[in-house]
């Protein structure tokens, strides 16, 4: 082997140095990089692991969020409801309260109106009543008795009263 330019001793020392190396770096340089390889791939998992789950706790508390906006939403529309329900029947009191007023007015007014219209009917009967015994007075210049004229009056009247409706 000599020809071949291989000195064995020296080969076999050369291999030895090397395999030596070899245990050593493995020993201190390779098991602790892989260690440390090893570790931060189990992070990486486990930030991987961490983010589906938030992912799926953010999903999940998107859904209940959703749930609560459209039970909100729900509860809100019924307010408006009841709301407009008490509206309508506050709106429907009030109009039927101002219906029974109006009418009790026009009743007092159509009373009024009734009673202004005896009275005045009482005092044209008295005022005619007068006058007619002021001109009978002056047809037959002499007084008549007062509640012969009365009488006469109311006769009259009622006769007139009884043609007009009749």
């Amino acid at each position: 082997m000599v020809e071949l330019g291989i000195n064995l001793p020296l080969l076999i020392a050369y291999l030895v140095t090397f395999v030596i190396l070899l245990a050593i770096l493995y020993q201190f340089a390779y098991k602790p990089l892989m260690a440390a390889m090893d570790q931060r791939s189990e992070r990486i998992q486990e930030g991987l692991s961490a983010a589906e789950q938030a992912r799926q706790e953010a999903a999940s508390s998107q859904a209940a969020i959703e749930e609560q906006l459209n039970e909100a939403r729900r509860e809100g529309q019924r307010l408006l409801d009841q709301a407009r329900e008490a509206s309508q029947r506050y709106r429907e009191s009030e109009m039927e309260r101002a219906r029974q007023e109006a009418e009790a007015f026009a009743e007092r007014a159509r009373a009024d109106i009734q009673r202004e219209r005896d009275a005045a009917l009482d005092e044209l009967r008295a005022s005619f009543g007068d006058l007619a015994i002021t001109a009978a007075e002056r047809v037959i210049r002499r007084s008549l008795d007062r509640q012969a004229h009365e009488e006469l009056i109311t006769q009259v009247l009622e006769e007139g009263e009884s043609l007009r409706r009749g």
